[in-house]
C-alpha cells in the first residue's frame, strides 16, 4: 500500500509560482509512474502532469505546457509539481497520484493511489 500527501499549496496572484510537492510513504515508488491531477468545483478532475518511473519523461496537459515543470526525487519518495506563470484558472485542488507501472498516463483510471489533495487558489 502506498499512502501519498501533497503539500506546498495556498495562495498565489496571477503571474506568480508555487511548488508542490507529494511524498510518498509504504513502499518505494521508483518503479511507479506519478501524475499529478486538479479538480476544480463543479468541473471533472483533469490531467496537469505526468512522470515517468526513472524521471526520463514527462507528460503535460495542454494548458500547463511551458509553465509547469514535474520532477521527481526517487531517493527522497517525493514528486514535484512547479508551477509558474499561474493564472486563476489554475485554481483547483491538486491530486497526486501514483500508477503500479513506469510508463507515465495522462488516464486517472490507470493510477492506482492517490493522495488527499492540496488546494491551489490564484487571484486576479
Amino acid at each position: 500500500q502506498v499512502q501519498l500527501v501533497e503539500s506546498g499549496g495556498g495562495l498565489a496572484q496571477a503571474g506568480g509560482s508555487l511548488r508542490l510537492s507529494c511524498a510518498a510513504s509504504g513502499r518505494t515508488v521508483s518503479n511507479y509512474a506519478m501524475g499529478w491531477f486538479r479538480q476544480a468545483p463543479a468541473k471533472e478532475r483533469e490531467f496537469v502532469a505526468a512522470i515517468s518511473g526513472s524521471g526520463s519523461s514527462a507528460l503535460y496537459g495542454d494548458s500547463q505546457k511551458g509553465r509547469f515543470t514535474i520532477s521527481r526525487d526517487n531517493p527522497k519518495n517525493t514528486v514535484y509539481l512547479q508551477m509558474n506563470s499561474l493564472k486563476p484558472e489554475d485554481t483547483a485542488v491538486y491530486y497526486c497520484a501514483a500508477k503500479r507501472s513506469p510508463s507515465r498516463s495522462n488516464w486517472s483510471s490507470q493510477y492506482d493511489y492517490w493522495g488527499q489533495g492540496t488546494q491551489v487558489t490564484v487571484s486576479s
